[in-house]
């Protein structure tokens, strides 16, 4: 949201000040912190052993697997967006594989801008890159709903920047998912849900039950020996879709032609987690993972009167659809134990992420009806092998405690690939002489043999990180790191952090830290043809790397990595079972890594002179030069109570307030005459206005004896998803959601759980018919909550 330097100014000031004044309340007071409070020990964002949350130098969120499994939601991004004030996880539609596997964005920054650990290390990355117009458009991140909730222990969410410490992406903050580590026990549970819902569209007014999902889960923990466990999780989800589309003003009389919401999903996931120990103190970890995922999700559809329609195949018209099958992989293994006094820890990671394209019930036209109907569009690939070394030591030099010492290095490589598609989904068939047809599978058009490649590279880090107990109340840390790309060179971050404790009731927090970002693989070397949506109407568009023919005649330069300067202050209060933690923070990112505006050959007779003989109607890249400036505040309250008559309760608000500016834009190195735009209006409102500048949750856990209950709420302020001119806009409007969950302990081992999430069935505002003349998108999708309305679910659960 574009805001004025005095207006970003006095929102940090504003914030730091808050922290400073409740200095005053809370020095004063010297209560005793009770032994109930929530103190939960993280091994996020510092490298000093047993440090509870409440105790980090930095802002750290703990989600335990008890939390995630009380949500409705059984898609994990999506939980843990609902515990998260400062995450988002948007439900794009109609954006290819976008729609399968969807970004979380946290503070407001692209997906990629998130480091994601498992087990504390580096967790590869999905091969997707988000091209189409959705929320983290241009961004390669991870897929967070690889892992089954059901094998997480927790998760730490690290809101601060950490380049310094965990290298390359870790600017907005640091995810770690952490598995359960069991050699005993278990659990399994159902979930059943769908939704029942009033869809209210621009249009017209209809009930929907749609929706379905089920959900089964389970895990074991078994003792590998007398000492050592190997704790298995599987879980097996079926979703059918959702259609929360306008009516279609093009047929008579009007009815529903698209499909845009949820796709359809059928996913498996296995995870082991074991850890044995040997001789001398050492003991040998591991895990292994994989997942398989099929998702369906619908494109444009093609009325019968459509010029790319062939009657004697599809007389009614047809619906596209895009299939994506994902493969993921992880494999992981190491030993830790102790050298020369220090306590080492070394483990070897492999990730993989394969997509296998289909486009389904859809056609050729230039094949005429001798087209095939289904199609094997292609697939990406990528992987990551990391190898990583970790030392620490703590050394007694007269202080009030032990100065913490860590070192290591890390080495990486990374792989990526394209495969092409079967010819017909890219080429053109007998009739392609008629330039009216559009050649490839309609829908998604498959990777073509020219879009072929096969990349990779290498990385070596090294760091260095001290955390010195100045005094019993002043703590403070450094770091540094240097890392070095075999394609783009080296890059160094450091980072300074401090604490201090006025009383065990009080303290205050801060840091100042630089980092940076790597181009990707997926952005330094994608490439495709496909159809994009430019303001209603299909584009047939081409993807070319910056280094190409074409992108450096339109302006284009080779990629270089993001950097990015954060500060934080913060502060930590703790009365009794209340506590309450404060958090300020400036981020400015320059050389941002963008997708560029779509160059239509319409621009002028040298663009179209490029583009003609490629067969496209327009062309994009990925460049760099936006610069960003990302100031908020992260508050979040949690009091516990227990009663003997009234049960026990734990109430939590949490909010985020969050503004970003976009402060300067890329130029261009194009010689042509004029030249070309190549990051214009839709694109900085998206950074600057598509997702919400204030998050608040409020929420309410009780449970006695045999019941539990579940209350929470949240508001989003208005998203805006702009178009090419302001005429064109339209934002989702303030809302707020209300989930409730009731549980009942059948037995000991035995429980039920009834619930409705957005019980009042809210929904963004709809798209106005005069932007929507298609009827495909009926609301926003851009909406951090969803637009699929109210959804209810029962949960039968059993444990041993």
């Amino acid at each position: 949201m574009t805001r004025s330097p005095a207006y970003r100014s006095g929102l940090f000031l504003a914030a730091s000040s808050a922290a400073l004044l409740i200095a005053g309340a809370a020095a004063a007071q010297e209560t005793p912190a009770d032994s109930t409070s929530v103190d939960d020990v993280v091994v996020t964002g510092s490298r000093v052993p047993n440090r509870s949350r409440l105790d980090t130098l930095a802002p750290v969120d703990v989600v335990t697997a008890e939390t995630l499994s009380t949500r409705g939601t059984t898609e994990f991004a999506a939980a843990l967006a609902q515990s998260v004030p400062s995450l988002v996880f948007a439900r794009p539609s109609v954006v290819d594989g976008t729609d399968s596997i969807r970004p979380a964005t946290l503070r407001g920054l692209s997906p990629d801008q998130t480091l994601v650990l498992l087990n504390g290390t580096r967790r590869h990355a999905s091969a997707l890159v988000n091209v189409n117009g959705s929320i983290g458009r241009g961004s390669a991140a991870v897929d967070l709903n690889a892992i089954p909730t059901g094998a997480l222990d927790r998760v730490e969410v690290l809101r601060d920047g950490a380049s310094a410490q965990y290298g390359s992406d870790a600017i907005a903050g640091v995810i770690n998912l952490r598995l359960k580590e069991a050699r005993e026990g278990g659990g399994a549970s159902v979930t059943y849900g769908q939704y029942f819902t009033t869809v209210e569209t621009a249009r017209g007014e209809r009930d929907e039950t749609d929706g379905r999902t089920v959900t089964a889960s389970a895990w074991q923990g078994l003792g590998l020996g007398s000492d050592g466990f190997l704790t298995l999780s599987a879980e097996y989800l079926n979703r059918e879709p959702t259609n929360r589309s306008d009516l279609d003003p093009r047929v008579t009389p009007t009815a529903v032609t698209a499909r845009a919401g949820d796709p359809k999903v059928e996913q498996w996931t296995v995870f082991a987690n074991a850890g044995k120990p040997l001789a001398a103190g050492w003991e040998a970890y591991g895990w292994a993972g994989y997942q398989d995922r099929d998702s369906q999700s619908a494109a444009f559809p093609r009325l019968a009167n459509n010029a790319n329609n062939v009657p004697a195949v599809y007389p009614n018209g047809f619906l596209p659809k895009i299939a994506v099958n994902s493969q993921d992989l992880s494999l992981a293994g190491g030993v830790k134990g102790e050298i020369a006094g220090w306590s080492a820890d070394v483990s070897l990671v492999y990730g993989r992420n394969a997509l296998d394209f289909r486009t389904e019930d859809s056609l050729n036209s230039t094949y005429g009806a001798a087209s095939p109907t289904s199609f094997d569009s292609g697939g990406l690939t990528y992987d990551q092998l990391v190898f990583g070394a970790d030392f620490a030591r703590q050394f007694e030099v007269g202080l009030s405690g032990p100065l913490n010492f860590a070192w290591g290095l890390e080495a990486r490589r990374e792989g990526y690939k394209i495969d092409a598609g079967q010819p017909e989904s890219w080429n053109r068939g007998p009739l392609g002489s008629n330039t009216a047809l559009a050649g490839g599978a309609q829908g998604f058009v498959g990777f073509q043999p020219s879009n072929e490649v096969d990349e990779d590279r290498d990385a070596v880090a090294l760091y260095a990180d001290v955390e010195i107990p100045l005094t019993d109340k002043f703590t403070v840390e450094g770091a540094l790191r240097v890392e070095d790309y075999s394609d783009f060179g080296d890059a160094q971050t450091g980072k300074l952090a401090a604490r201090y404790d006025f009383s065990s009731n009080f303290a205050l927090r801060g840091s100042v830290s630089t980092g940076f970002r790597a181009p990707s693989l997926q952005q330094s070397f994608f490439t495709s043809t496909s159809s994009v949506i430019q303001n209603g109407a299909v584009v047939e568009t081409g993807t070319f790397p910056a280094t190409s023919t074409v992108a450096t005649a339109l302006g284009a330069k080779a990629l270089k990595p993001e950097t990015s300067t954060n500060y934080s202050l913060g502060a930590v209060v703790r009365l009794g079972n209340f506590d309450l933690t404060v958090d300020a923070y400036k981020i400015t990112i320059e050389d941002q890594i963008v997708l560029s505006e779509l160059i239509n050959r319409s621009f002028s007779p040298q663009v179209a002179g490029l583009l003609d003989p490629l067969g496209v109607q327009a062309a994009r890249f990925f460049l760099n030069g936006v610069t960003t400036e990302t100031e908020g505040v992260d508050v979040v309250g949690r009091y516990r109570l227990r009663t003997e008559s009234a049960g026990d309760w734990d109430f939590t608000v949490a909010a985020n307030v969050n503004d970003v500016s976009v402060t300067k834009l890329p130029t261009s190195s194009s010689v042509l005459n004029p030249v070309p735009t190549l990051f214009a209006r839709s694109r900085i409102l998206t950074i600057e206005e598509g997702t919400p500048d204030t998050k608040v949750s409020a929420s309410a856990d009780w449970s006695q004896g045999r019941w539990g209950a579940t209350a929470r709420a949240t508001y989003y302020a208005d998203v805006l998803q702009p178009g090419s001119a302001p005429a064109n806009d339209y934002s989702t409007g303030a809302k707020t959601t209300l989930d409730l969950e009731g549980r009942f302990q059948v037995t000991d081992r035995v429980g039920l759980a009834v619930g409705v999430d957005n019980v009042f069935d809210e929904y963004p505002d709809f798209v106005p018919a005069t932007l929507n003349s298609n009827g495909v998108l009926g609301f926003p999708f851009y909406s951090p909550f969803g637009f699929n309305g109210r959804y209810g679910y029962a949960r039968l659960s059993v444990k041993w």
